[in-house]
């Protein structure tokens, strides 16, 4: 830990840590009404995990998934502001809304992360007062975001009391994916249920410690159901305390996981080099990477999905950013070895949208799948005929992933065809994972041991296209938001097997835990090999449940040797 004190205080002027000084309040578990949800996990993961980690130190990570981290991290873009003046707007903005228990601080040698949590605290729901309570069913990633200080939006309400109206306090809790007869995982409720506030209610029992906070009803209980956007209830009193940054101070502040801050660091691009970022949505650890630049030099950031390079640009545009330079590419085939290269992208423009602002939304909770069911039958197209299977496969798809290439947001964005060999000076590959890191997390039953497999295999295919792009004497960054050591410690093992001219390089700053040494023997005989005694203190493991309390990540550096032995 000495050495990442001696970071924090290095950049204490580029990023700071926002807290709360409310004091840790005990819950209540004598009653109904209070938050300790267990995580469930697919028994084989569970399994690997806890030969992996050991039983004790397994459930402690479990637990800590299921919470939030305790304190917010701000990266502040120094090209438009200082690290004093969004303290002081900070505290003005927090000040007007009443909210006079929240500190702002740089980080220092003294950041205690013990010192500042904001919960879980005891909530009196009224359920005493012998009176029914009126309560408000959410989805669980609904629940997810306003755990981490979001509200409740209309599309993650599933049910609601009977006679709920505007102004009506209500409990709040969240629906969490049951397994089912049919060997899949799901919520077996209507949207738009009547609970009666009786045992009969659907999911009952399964809500026992799954209750996160009082709101106040913006609508009735028909608004709920009838409208398709905006507030259903307004929390007011929660189990985490953590203000929201929604618009605030645009362009000035980013919020942020100190483990990605870290990560652009290890990084270190230098002003003049030409960086890729492979996976670059949303563009967080993008406009990281150019504000250490100084925004000089270029920052290539690719994605394959036409809206999130949209985002990206929104996203540098705000923070007054001009050396990145995006494209819509799919990483694993970001290597052009013919006469087309970057140096002839192609430009490729989008049509307006055409799908309802609810099917565009990207809100939390939204059951597509549910809602499209629900309304089949008053859907028709052109000719009167009502859609074929394929038809509705393919509009469940459109609610589920969003918008596609033909139903954008609007924009121009340019393709890539790829880029040409040795091309970059350093090479970021932030993996798409199994995710299994980010808190707060309320169900991760659907990873099974083959779904991480696939997720190994498709990293693995994406570091070879980036060994091919990066010259020698370069660099690598290969970082993924996942607990799982087949897609981290098992990719370093792969990549120093194969590429004898790849070595771990030393990471500053070093705040992170060290690697997993050593194998695992999963169920099916397969053996999965990790780290070598001495290479874990070069790579970084955050670890949720460490005193850091961050998300789980990780963070492995490569640095690249000549590439013709």
């Amino acid at each position: 830990m000495l050495k990442g004190r001696d970071f924090i205080k290095a950049i204490r002027r580029i990023f700071f840590t926002l807290h709360s000084n409310t004091s840790i309040s005990q819950m209540d578990q004598s009653t109904r009404y209070h938050y300790s949800p267990t995580l469930k996990w697919n028994p084989m993961v569970e399994e690997y995990f806890i030969k992996a980690y050991g039983a004790d130190h397994f459930s402690r990570i479990s637990t800590a998934l299921t919470r939030p981290s305790c304190y917010s991290c701000i990266r502040v873009n120094t090209l438009k502001s200082t690290s004093d003046a969004v303290i002081e707007k900070l505290l003005e903005i927090f000040k007007e809304r009443g909210m006079h228990d929240v500190a702002v601080q740089e980080s220092s040698t003294t950041w205690e992360p013990d010192n500042c949590c904001s919960g879980p605290h005891a909530i009196h729901y009224g359920d005493n007062e012998g009176k029914p309570l009126k309560e408000v069913i959410v989805s669980r990633k609904c629940a997810e975001a306003v755990l981490r200080g979001a509200q409740v939006y209309v599309p993650g309400v599933l049910a609601c009391s009977a006679h709920v109206e505007r102004g009506d306090a209500v409990a709040v809790s969240v629906a969490v994916e049951q397994y089912g007869p049919d060997g899949g995982w799901g919520v077996a409720m209507t949207r738009g249920t009547v609970l009666q506030g009786s045992q009969e209610d659907p999911y009952y029992f399964e809500r026992d410690g799954f209750y996160i906070g009082q709101a106040t009803a913006m609508m009735s209980r028909a608004g709920m159901f009838r409208v398709t956007e905006g507030v259903a209830v307004d929390m007011k009193e929660r189990v985490y305390r953590l203000p929201s940054f929604y618009d605030l101070l645009e362009g000035e502040i980013f919020l942020q996981n100190l483990p990605s801050i870290i990560t652009a660091h290890a990084l270190d691009p230098q002003p003049g080099e030409r960086i890729l970022d492979m996976c670059a949505a949303p563009g967080g650890k993008t406009t990281a990477i150019a504000s250490l630049m100084k925004d000089k030099g270029e920052v290539v950031a690719v994605d394959r999905s036409h809206n999130k390079v949209l985002g990206i640009q929104k996203l540098a545009a705000e923070m007054g950013l001009s050396c990145i330079t995006t494209y819509k590419l799919d990483a694993l085939k970001s290597v052009c070895h013919g006469a087309e290269s970057d140096s002839l992208p192609n430009t490729c423009s989008a049509e307006d949208a055409r799908t309802p602002d609810l099917l565009s939304s990207g809100i939390d909770g939204f059951d597509a799948k549910l809602l499209f069911e629900k309304n089949f039958n008053d859907l028709q197209l052109k000719d009167g005929q009502y859609p074929s299977k394929a038809e509705l496969r393919k509009r469940i798809r459109q609610l589920k992933n969003g918008p596609g290439r033909n139903h954008t947001a609007g924009g121009r964005v340019e393709k890539s065809k790829g880029f040409s060999p040795n091309s970059f000076d350093r090479v970021l590959l932030d993996a798409p994972c199994s995710a299994l890191g980010l808190r707060p997390r309320l169900f991760a039953g659907e990873d099974t041991v083959d779904s991480l497999r696939s997720n190994a295999k498709y990293q693995r295919r994406m570091f070879d296209q980036a060994v091919q792009l990066v010259r020698p004497g370069g660099v690598i960054v290969y970082s993924t938001c996942t607990i799982n050591p087949g897609e981290n410690e098992a990719l370093v093992r792969y990549a120093l097997d194969k590429y004898e001219f790849l070595s771990l390089a030393s990471q500053h700053p070093k705040i992170g835990g060290p690697g997993l040494t050593g194998s695992c023997q999963l169920s099916d005989g397969f053996v999965e090999e990790w780290l070598k005694p001495g290479e874990e203190d070069l790579v970084q493991r955050f670890d949720p449940s460490s005193d850091l309390d961050t998300i789980g990540f990780f963070i492995a550096k490569f640095s690249v040797g000549p590439k013709n032995i």
